[in-house]
């Protein structure tokens, strides 16, 4: 099982390779994250927006993800759907498909 540290870890490491593609600057939003017993749930966005609120800088297709604590594995959620949605899919064994 990997420490809550340890899964943060891998969700900056996930973001800054994100950040590489899209040459975007990101931004994890902390206060957003949600934590289950079977791992973390975060969210981001690009920074710009986050220190302006100005929608021009928002980002498209920023899906919510996952960090599996038992395995380290990250799941992306959809944008289609609420988080909501995409934890119970996964809960359920339905998500990724």
């Amino acid at each position: 099982m990997l420490t809550k540290n340890e899964v943060k870890k891998i969700a900056e490491s996930y973001m800054l390779s994100l950040q590489e593609e899209t040459k975007i600057e990101l931004l994890l939003l902390n206060e957003e994250t949600i934590s289950k017993m079977y791992g973390d749930i975060f969210f981001y966005t690009s920074k710009k927006l986050f220190e302006t609120n100005d929608d021009k800088y928002a980002i498209a297709g920023n899906a919510p993800f996952l960090v599996e604590n038992k395995t380290g594995n990250i799941i992306v959620f959809g944008t289609a759907h609420m988080e909501d949605y995409y934890i119970k899919e996964y809960e359920a064994g339905r998500w990724p498909k």
